[in-house]
């Protein structure tokens, strides 16, 4: 998925009405926040599972320059919402706390990131993020590319894998 790409046409999404509303909200919280969101289409992810209010996440990708090496993503979790837990083989991500707070788990030990905390993520290293409120990160990273995320729960994408 290159730059200018259309969210809509990723897999693993919510129907059409949950998903109009977790872009609405994500909207909401950067017009409070003095925010403005790149003209993206907006990845709204419920990883399959279809239970987009506890295990899901929106992305905005800004960038994503397979090419060129990197990508850069704005990350929304909601108040208890998780992205689940999942390693990468190749991608080596860093993750900057714009607003709100997240509990990381980083190989099953879990930290909490605030506003302007950083956590580095290299390629194997299991992990995930929980909203605490709100929450919006940067990621910074090599290229997302499809088949390098492995996830513990199995009924994730496609055994696990997206």
């Amino acid at each position: 998925m290159d730059s200018n790409s259309e969210g809509v046409d990723f897999p693993f999404q919510p129907g059409p009405d949950e998903r109009a509303r977790a872009i609405a909200r994500c909207y909401e919280l950067a017009r409070e926040w003095g925010l403005t969101l790149p003209a993206v289409g907006p990845i709204v992810l419920d990883f399959g599972l279809g239970c987009f209010a506890e295990i899901g996440e929106v992305e905005f990708w800004v960038a994503n320059e397979e090419q060129a090496g990197y990508c850069g993503k704005f990350l929304f979790v909601d108040d208890g919402q998780t992205c689940p837990y999942h390693r990468h083989a190749v991608k080596h991500e860093t993750f900057f706390v714009l607003k709100g707070r997240v509990r990381m788990v980083v190989d099953g030990r879990e930290r909490v990131l605030a506003h302007g905390d950083t956590l580095v993520m290299p390629p194997g290293v299991a992990h995930s993020f929980t909203g605490g409120g709100p929450a919006l990160l940067l990621e910074v990273s090599m290229p997302s590319i499809r088949h390098d995320s492995f996830f513990a729960d199995p009924a994730i994408g496609e055994n696990g894998i997206i």
